[in-house]
């Protein structure tokens, strides 16, 4: 076994390296962007080297650099993770020429299977299915539009070297082809350091099946079964699991013996995930991703197996540590990954800090998170959105969807939008809890997926506004006897917070402005006991708001439940079963805020880097007309015209980066400029 490895990477996937390393007593070494200083990580590992900027392609993408870290830090091996350069051949070969062992496979299967269209060619070859399509090595236009138009739409368009959704486009008719192939070559670029793209039948309600291999150096190879991941958003999973819903044995055998050829064909050695697309009964080769998989722990919550340790293994010498003949499933695991994005507004990632973060109760062979991050800590435009990987087992798929939607009304996340609701509510769809599964899930259900507001009168909107009510209260009690310690006098009648009036009741009136935009004011009464008469837009209710070691328990008319209050200036959030609620405390005395028109600009989602520029100032353009192209987070924005009008100015330039909100081009309407 190794002494010391070093991990490329970042986030929860080093995190869980390291996790490994150090039950098998191997030292690690993290390396870091400028963004990630003080990442989760560099905490975890015992030692933590800095590789460059920011920028992806300047730091975690920089063979030289991480290969020179790991030669002075006296790593013996380095851990690739899984995106980044984990399916590089160059990194691989850069790896043996410093004396490096790389934790992966042989350079000759990286080359043949890292490429989808070599390895589509191979499988041909090998009598594997593959569904109809182009994978040959020329790339002009001529070409791939013609075998767009053989293929027949619609047809997809995807990077050929590398998978997660990167570089993959949909195209449904012939006109939307060239934006279409030219946005996936970029990104295809910017993602795997290469353009090339192969060309594949769109189908229209397949299954996402992948089957996990494992190969050592004295010739073993085995199938540790399937996994199921057809719930998918922007071509990238959201949920996984294990073992598929529905596999009979004989395709068990059939689709595990075809990916073990499959492994065996190229000299495999080490993880590798064969994916197949299947629809009705048949079932097609796409791809084989040499690296462990996002989803590996539902594989090792169904077999019992650290996957991470086998690779340090068979990349040490050593045989695979189990052999077929032991290897079974047990239950049934399910893995949700918790995005930094609103599905509201078409997966849009999000960005900002991690504000408050609590995760659900972790249970050893039940309940796991995998996570990179904690709270304080800032999403950032240049890496995936991915916050976590909350991963569920159970005796049966019954009971694991169950402990799934329970564990997912525990996490709570505030200081970015999540994917949270949208995964609570696949939990508890009909269509996935009776396993009716395919690629199409989140499109074909998507008004019911996605979360509603709350009615103003709902029960959920008076424990929210009864909660934000007290916790404001509790806050400014709080602030007052502070206060009135520091003087040294805690017996002034200014540190009273009775809301004492003369010749009346007692009362604080609070105003609030909801996330729909209407403003609520609140009158409070305190009681004797401690309680407050509140009255709310339902009528007065006697509420009190205590903690305890379990956290805030409210009581509306003798009636608890156990929530969360977070606050970042006038923001709260009330967080009930895992659900945000938004609120802003409104000061009645400020003068009011002047709203910048919008109606005459296109301005920045995110922040960003500008990648293409579709219009000039004078160009005449209509409402929807694509302006220009933003990068973050590894995904392509097309930002379109809010109205027809004529550009007056084009404000950044290609490669430059912005910030969220910042004006990106401003136009006049066609009558004005006229």
């Amino acid at each position: 076994m190794f002494r010391k490895i070093l991990i490329a990477n970042r986030g929860e996937i080093a995190c869980r390296v390291i996790a490994t390393a150090k039950r098998l007593g191997v030292a690690t070494v993290a390396v870091y962007s400028e963004a990630d200083a003080g990442a989760r990580h560099t905490r975890l590992a015992d030692e933590a080297w800095p590789i460059g900027p920011a920028p992806a392609r300047e730091s975690y993408l920089s063979i030289p650099t991480i290969v020179e870290v790991a030669r002075r830090a006296g790593a013996e091996a380095i851990h690739p993770g899984y995106g980044f350069l984990s399916e590089n051949a160059g990194f691989a070969e850069a790896c043996a020429a410093a004396g490096i062992v790389f934790i992966g496979p042989p350079v000759a299967a990286i080359r043949a299977m890292g490429s989808k269209a070599e390895s589509k060619a191979l499988m041909e070859r090998s009598g594997v299915p593959l569904v109809p399509g182009y994978h040959g090595v020329a790339q002009d236009l001529a070409t791939l539009t013609s075998a767009a138009q053989r293929i027949g739409y619609p047809v997809l368009i995807k990077a050929s070297a590398g998978g997660g959704g990167k570089g993959m486009r949909v195209v449904d008719r012939p006109d939307d082809f060239l934006d279409a192939l030219e946005g996936a070559q970029r990104e295809a670029l910017a993602s795997f350091g290469d353009d090339r793209v192969l060309i594949e039948k769109y189908l229209t309600r397949p299954r996402h099946i992948e089957i996990q291999v494992f190969a050592d150096t004295q010739g073993n190879t085995v199938s540790l079964f399937e996994r199921d991941c057809s719930i998918q958003r922007r071509h990238q999973k959201v949920l996984e699991e294990a073992p598929a819903p529905g596999m009979d044995p004989a395709r068990r055998q059939a689709m595990g013996g075809a990916a073990v050829a499959a492994a065996r064909a190229v000299g495999y050695v080490g993880a590798g995930t064969v994916e197949f697309i299947a629809e009705g009964d048949a079932f097609y080769f796409m791809e084989m991703n040499t690296r462990l998989q996002v989803e590996h722990p539902v594989t090792e919550m169904v077999t019992g197996l650290d996957l991470v340790e086998w690779q340090l293994r068979v990349a040490a010498g050593e045989r695979l540590p189990v052999p077929p003949e032991h290897l079974a499933i047990r239950g049934h695991a399910i893995e949700a990954r918790i995005y930094a994005e609103d599905p509201a507004r078409d997966f849009l990632p999000s960005t900002g800090r991690l504000a408050h973060l609590r995760q659900p109760r972790q249970v050893p062979g039940q309940v796991r998170v995998d996570t990179g991050v904690r709270a304080g800590d800032a999403i950032t435009p240049h890496y995936d959105p991915m916050i976590a990987k909350l991963i569920v087992w159970g005796e049966d798929r019954p009971t694991a969807v169950r402990r799934l939607a329970a564990a997912l009304t525990e996490y709570e996340v505030v200081g970015v939008e999540t994917n949270l609701g949208l995964l609570r509510a696949i939990a508890t769809h009909p269509a996935f809890r009776s396993a009716d599964l395919d690629t199409g899930f989140i499109a074909r259900h998507g008004e019911s997926l996605l979360p509603a507001v709350a009615s103003p009168n709902s029960t959920d909107d008076l424990v929210v506004l009864a909660a934000a009510a007290l916790a404001a209260v509790r806050e400014q009690d709080m602030a007052i006897q502070a206060a009135a310690r520091a003087t040294g006098d805690p017996w002034s009648p200014w540190a009273a917070v009775d809301a004492w009036r003369m010749n009346g009741d007692g009362y604080q009136d609070l105003h609030f402005r909801r996330g729909d935009g209407v403003d609520i004011t609140l009158r409070t009464h305190p009681l004797p006991d401690g309680a407050f008469r509140l009255d709310l837009p339902g009528g007065p209710v006697t509420a009190s708001l205590v903690e305890d070691a379990d956290g805030l328990l409210l009581a509306i008319d003798g009636v608890s439940r156990r929530l969360t209050v977070t606050r970042r200036g006038t923001e709260l959030a009330v967080i009930i079963g895992g659900r945000n609620h938004a609120l802003v405390q409104v000061d009645p005395l400020a003068p009011p805020r002047v709203e910048a028109a919008g109606g005459d600009r296109v301005t920045a989602p995110i922040p960003a880097r500008v990648t293409r520029i579709l219009v000039a100032p004078g160009d005449s353009v209509r409402k929807n007309a694509p302006l220009l192209v933003i990068e973050a987070m590894k995904m392509e924005l097309t930002l379109r015209a809010p109205m027809d009008g004529i550009i007056a100015q084009v404000i950044h330039a290609v490669g430059e980066m912005v910030e969220e909100g910042s004006e990106l081009v401003t136009f006049v309407t066609i009558n004005a400029a006229g």
